[in-house]
C-alpha cells in the first residue's frame, strides 16, 4: 500500500489544528479494513443521542465473583479486540481487578472501564475533538480525528483508554479500530442505539450473577434509577466531581 505523504515541514509550533487533522486522518485512513468507516463514532452515532437520555451503569461488587471474567470475555467478541495477555500494549476496553481492603482483609473483584464522565477529562484534553461526549453521556472517539497523541489516555483518572500499537484484522463494521489511534469502551453505543444493552450486561447476567444494571439514570422509573434510589453507591475518584455514569455499590 502506498500511503499518502505527510508534510511535515512546519515546526509543531507552526502546526495549525488543520494541519494536525490533516495528517492524522491521512495515518488513520492508511489503516482502514475495507468496509469499514472510523468516521461511525463521530457522525451517524452522534446524531442518534437523545439528549433527554443519560446512559449510566449501576455495578455491584458483591455480586462480581472473582474468577467470572465473561463481561470481558462478551466485550471482545462483541467489539473485535484481544487480550494476549500483555496489558502494557493490549486493547483493554473492560478489564477485571482485584483489590482487598488492608484494614479489614476483605477481597473482591470488579469490572473496570471507561466511567463516561459528564465532565470528561478526556475531552477536555483532546487537541482534535477526537475524544467527544455525546448528549445522552456516553463518551466516545473519532478515530479520523485522533493523531494518536495519548494526552487522554494520560489524562484518564481510570486508566480506561489504550492505543492501538499492532495492526487490526478482522474488524467488526459497528466498532470501527485503527492503528495509532486511541480506543475504549462505548457502552455498546451501536446496541444502545437499537433498543439493546451493552454486551457486558447480558454476559453477567446469562452466568447468574446479575452483578451490572444497565439504563437512563434521567428516568426514575428504570431499574437503574429506583436500585441508585434504594442502595447507597459511589462514583469512583468522586473527589474529582467528575459526575461519572458508572457507579458501584458494595464497594
Amino acid at each position: 500500500m502506498n500511503l499518502p505523504a505527510l508534510n511535515f515541514a512546519k515546526t509543531p509550533a507552526e502546526m495549525s489544528r488543520r494541519d494536525l487533522l490533516k495528517s492524522g486522518g491521512a495515518v488513520a485512513t492508511a489503516v482502514l479494513a475495507p468496509g469499514v468507516t472510523l468516521m461511525a463514532f463521530g457522525g451517524e452515532a452522534a446524531a442518534k443521542a437523545d439528549p433527554g437520555k443519560r446512559w449510566g451503569l449501576l455495578i455491584d461488587v458483591n455480586k462480581c465473583a472473582k474468577d467470572c471474567s465473561a463481561c470481558v470475555s462478551a466485550c471482545s467478541k462483541e467489539n473485535g479486540w484481544q487480550d494476549t495477555g500483555h496489558p502494557d500494549t493490549d486493547a483493554q476496553w473492560i478489564r477485571k481487578i482485584d483489590l482487598k481492603d488492608k484494614e479489614t482483609g476483605r477481597e473482591f473483584s470488579m469490572p473496570m472501564m471507561c466511567q463516561h464522565c459528564e465532565d470528561a477529562p478526556c475531552v477536555d484534553v483532546c487537541p482534535t475533538t477526537a475524544s467527544f461526549k455525546r448528549e445522552d453521556g456516553i463518551v466516545l472517539v473519532d478515530k479520523h480525528r485522533c493523531i494518536g497523541c495519548r494526552y487522554c489516555m494520560m489524562a484518564c483518572p481510570f486508566k480506561a483508554r489504550s492505543f492501538v500499537h499492532e495492526p487490526v484484522t478482522d474488524q467488526k463494521a459497528h466498532a470501527p479500530r485503527g492503528k495509532g489511534t486511541v480506543e475504549s469502551c462505548t457502552l455498546c453505543v451501536h446496541r444502545v442505539d437499537t433498543g439493546g444493552s451493552p454486551a457486558c450486561v447480558e454476559a453477567c447476567n446469562v452466568t447468574g450473577h446479575g452483578a451490572m444494571i444497565f439504563g437512563d439514570l434521567k428516568d426514575p422509573e428504570s431499574e437503574i434509577s429506583k436500585a441508585l434510589a434504594n442502595y447507597p453507591s459511589i462514583a469512583l475518584r468522586d473527589d474529582l466531581n467528575l459526575k461519572q455514569g458508572v457507579r458501584y455499590t458494595s464497594l
